[in-house]
């Protein structure tokens, strides 16, 4: 192990800080998370928020305003339900899934802008946002683990 006390740090070479800038951009352009998805919901930013989970999943709680469009069926349904003009934003379960990586490839074969909603339906559900199931809304505080509880602005 390294001690980073001690360690030289060298500067990055111009190629790769423009690896870096083009590997974060490409980040950030393409992913998304729960808190600037639910602000932009929240400011009327036209988008539409799909779940890519199963039926079952979906049932059992989603984030409230989502649409249901199980990632198998996405290259037939989101052409007639969705216009191509409008910005989606996907999620599956949580970061250890890659359902929703799996439907944005397809919503970008179909020519959506697309983007994943990092940390899934876990992330949004512990961060505190409004969550529905069947029975009606899911009241959930925020986890502490990954959201103030006391403040509006993570500072991120």
């Amino acid at each position: 192990m390294t001690d980073t006390r001690t360690a030289s740090v060298s500067p990055l070479t111009t190629v790769e800080r423009e690896a870096a800038i083009a590997h974060f951009a490409a980040k950030l352009r393409f992913e998304t998370d729960a808190s600037d998805v639910a602000a932009a919901l929240a400011a009327g930013e036209r988008l539409v928020l799909v779940d890519t989970r199963n039926h079952a999943s979906w049932h059992q709680g989603h984030a409230a305003g989502a649409i249901h469009m199980p990632r198998l069926e996405v290259a037939d349904r989101a052409p007639a339900e969705i216009p191509l003009d409008t910005p989606v934003v996907v999620y599956c379960w949580s970061p250890g899934c890659n359902g929703a990586d799996k439907a944005a490839l397809e919503f970008a074969k179909l020519g959506y802008e697309v983007r994943l909603m990092i940390g899934g339906f876990e992330y949004w559900a512990r961060e505190g946002y409004d969550v529905e199931s069947d029975a009606g809304p899911v009241i959930r505080g925020v986890d502490a683990l990954v959201g103030p509880v006391a403040l509006d602005d993570c500072g991120c």
